[in-house]
């Protein structure tokens, strides 16, 4: 079952210590390049990570008949014109963005075969909310479980199969998506950022009520803007966008990634280190730093980044998950790793996804004391974020840690992204040599994560499995 799967070689027990760089937001990333196909024209896209997801939007994009040319951490991309409307199986079982090229392909050429989306099994995490909206312009979208792909098409398009002859743009004619007032049911940051992109070309004023509120959606709303769209957040959770008849090429340089600099922090306090992270602010941290208050780990906010540092005896928190303004749900697990060493017991109460503790079992094998529970909720559907068809019976939604536990090195298995990064965090500060098998899973969010990590003080090799 582990054959084939690079690993990492830890030992633990080492301060991380020194100055780290973090990389440009990967949730911002994917979705720009998605972005950069609503025009004919040169869009380049400055601080672009270079993961393994970003590389599969590449292959998208030239599959779908773009150029995208890459200058280190530039990337110059052109959709003259689509030369097919289908994405690919393959691609699109990596990552879970390529389901939002339905948004230009649809405002473009006017139809769109879209697989059902892969990326990190943290839950169901159904294109639902997005699928019923895109309805409501005008598109018609028909899931066919034989071939698991959707077929899409605006009012009025003839047809929904792949064409192999260059495909029309935007003003020959084509039936565009209408403007709509939506509001969506439950908190969904990708169908959020997909009606945005849809409705820029779409005629009318669409008004997106319940709309997610994290800071890399209003990141690509002004890359959006630069394009000549006309989009605007006029409340917290609310979107005005007027569609236009065609956007035009621009420079964007993307902010830095939110959860890269959280990992970064606790595998400084953790370690008991003391690491200036470049290029972090305070900014889109806010619930983050507050839990560092509360838990006694040490940040000091300075003009061009934030040091990270461990300060004295960590306290035990109550977490619990929510959309943005709250803890992000991508914080939780390593989060986990650092209440391992707080002294008392602590809680994290997962609200956004149905099924996100399969890291747990793997901190066990490392020592951590964790167990399940599920908390007294008095209106679930109000409190969770997901749609309780999706979740399995018997499942947890909360962990009690038990600290503070010294861990000890193990063999474990990436499960997702972010606890890839919680196994590395936990094995930098267990005693002994630990592997961890799975590491094309972190590599979809973290560009040169081992080396990086070399650099601070972190005895850390990649072994890669033929």
């Amino acid at each position: 079952m582990l054959i084939g799967m690079d690993k990492f070689i830890i030992t633990g027990g080492h301060q991380l210590t020194g100055e780290t760089k973090i990389s440009g937001a990967k949730n911002v990333a994917l979705k720009a390049l998605i972005a950069a196909c609503l025009t004919d024209e040169k869009v380049v896209i400055n601080n672009v990570p270079l993961i393994s997801d970003v590389q599969v939007m590449v292959d998208i994009i030239r599959q779908l008949g773009g150029s995208v040319a890459i200058r280190d951490h530039t990337f110059i991309i052109q959709m003259k014109k689509f030369h097919s409307n289908k994405v690919s199986l393959d691609e699109a079982a990596q990552t879970r963005t390529a389901s939002m090229f339905i948004a230009p392909l649809l405002a473009r050429v006017g139809y769109a075969v879209i697989p059902n989306p892969g990326g990190c099994r943290i839950g169901a995490r159904p294109i639902d909310r997005t699928i019923e909206g895109l309805k409501q312009m005008g598109a018609e979208i028909d899931y066919k479980s034989e071939d698991g792909f959707f077929h899409a098409k605006t009012q009025g398009s003839q047809s929904s199969e792949v064409l192999l002859r260059p495909l029309a743009d935007q003003n020959d004619g084509l039936s565009k998506l209408k403007g709509i007032t939506y509001r969506f049911e439950k908190n969904t940051h990708t169908g959020t950022e997909t009606l945005i992109i849809a409705a820029t070309l779409a005629q009318g004023k669409t008004i997106l009520e319940n709309a997610a509120q994290e800071p890399e959606i209003d990141e690509l709303i002004a890359m959006l803007t630069t394009m000549g769209a006309k989009v605007k957040r006029t409340q917290p959770r609310t979107i005005a966008v007027e569609g236009v008849e065609r956007l035009h090429g621009m420079t964007f340089t993307i902010g830095a990634d939110r959860n890269e600099i959280v990992t970064f922090a606790i595998a400084a306090i953790a370690t008991r280190g003391d690491v200036f992270v470049k290029g972090a602010r305070r900014e889109g941290l806010v619930e983050f730093l507050e839990a560092l208050d509360n838990c006694g780990g040490g940040y000091e906010i300075q003009d061009d980044g934030i040091r990270f540092y461990f300060k004295d005896t960590l306290q035990p928190t109550d977490i619990t998950t929510t959309p943005y303004p709250g803890f992000m749900t991508d914080w939780q697990q390593p989060w986990a790793v650092l209440m391992t060493q707080a002294h008392g017991i602590s809680s994290i109460h997962e609200t956004v996804f149905e099924s996100r503790f399969g890291y747990v079992e793997e901190l066990r094998k490392m020592g951590a004391k964790i167990t399940m529970f599920n908390p007294k909720v008095a209106d679930v559907d109000t409190v969770y974020n997901f749609n309780r068809s999706d979740e399995t019976a018997g499942a947890f939604h909360a962990i009690k840690i038990f600290g503070p536990t010294k861990l000890h090195n193990a063999v474990v298995k990436i499960s997702d992204l972010r606890a890839g990064a919680t196994l590395v965090i936990a094995a930098l500060l267990a005693e002994g040599e630990s592997t961890v098998f799975g590491v094309d899973k972190l590599d979809r969010g973290y560009e040169q994560f081992d080396q990086r990590l070399l650099a601070l003080g972190a005895k850390i090799r990649r072994v890669k499995n033929e």
